[in-house]
């Protein structure tokens, strides 16, 4: 049964606390979930990294055990970078290995960005690297529609749309449903949508690139079946990477990846990881 060698705590984060689960010994992994989610659904890749690493799952501010500050400004990406780093100093390390899909993706792109001394490796999982991201939402009709969705969120008062039941919709396990259900009974709705309030791109979409290199190594799964965020955003990653790339595309596997082709990505990712 998972979670039985799972432990839990906490990391300050400037006075937000962060909730992580963790298991396994060796390196450390910090993972960042995306909107709708939260730490549990890194439960196959914790089982599969845990005999040869340190995986600590992280539940985003807003989410399930972490804090929940009021405010859209609370959410800015400065923040949510800045939570990343407070949990791998909480663990005594000047570095990890980061792992992120979708918001956590983003979050994960940034702190190799921002913080490259603190990244190790970098995985993620169904979210372009954000000057493909930004030059699809410019120059893409599909992936402008496709983030019809977003665009809702940034509404005012969207957050009153939403129930924990309609949020867990897309968890195909219904023993993991309920826990889905539970956790994000316990989230701010308000914060998940202040996220894209805070740092999503608002129209008129303008294509923006950063000129700085990722300088660390990067793993990158994306499900085919996407249905928000497109595969075309892949497109010249190559361009802003200073190391090595790894593309793992999964026909069939949608926006939520890591469990709909967990098997393969769990393998993949632990293989990558050992390689050296």
């Amino acid at each position: 049964m998972f979670g039985a060698e799972v432990k839990h705590g906490y990391a300050d984060s400037n006075g937000v606390k962060i909730h992580y689960a963790t298991m396994g010994q060796g390196p450390l992994v910090v993972m960042i979930h995306g909107f709708p989610d939260y730490w549990y659904s890194w439960r196959h890749q914790m089982e599969t990294l845990a005999p040869s690493f340190q995986v600590v799952a992280m539940d985003n501010r807003g989410y399930n055990l972490s804090d929940k500050p009021k405010g859209v400004e609370n959410y800015d990406m400065k923040f949510l970078v800045g939570d990343v780093a407070a949990v791998i100093r909480h663990f005594g390390k000047e570095k990890a290995i980061v792992v992120g899909h979708d918001w956590g993706g983003a979050i994960a792109w940034q702190v190799a960005l921002n913080l490259p001394q603190m990244v190790e490796k970098l995985v993620i999982l169904n979210l372009p690297h954000p000057n493909g991201m930004s030059r699809e939402m410019a120059t893409n009709p599909e992936q402008q529609k496709n983030a019809a969705y977003a665009r809702r969120f940034q509404a005012e008062g969207s957050e009153k749309a939403l129930t924990a039941e309609g949020l867990a919709r897309w968890v195909k396990d219904p023993a993991a449903r309920k826990l889905y259900i539970e956790a994000f009974e316990k989230s701010d709705f308000a914060a998940m949508m202040a996220y894209y309030q805070r740092n999503y791109p608002r129209e008129p979409y303008v294509a923006r690139t950063d000129p700085r290199k990722v300088a660390m190594p990067v793993l990158q799964f994306h499900g085919l079946e996407d249905t928000a965020l497109n595969a075309a955003g892949l497109n010249g990653t190559w361009e802003w990477l200073s190391k090595d790339w790894t593309l793992v595309t999964i026909p069939g596997a949608g926006h939520f990846v890591q469990q709909d082709a967990a098997e393969l990505v769990s393998k993949s990712m632990k293989m990558w990881l050992l390689r050296d």
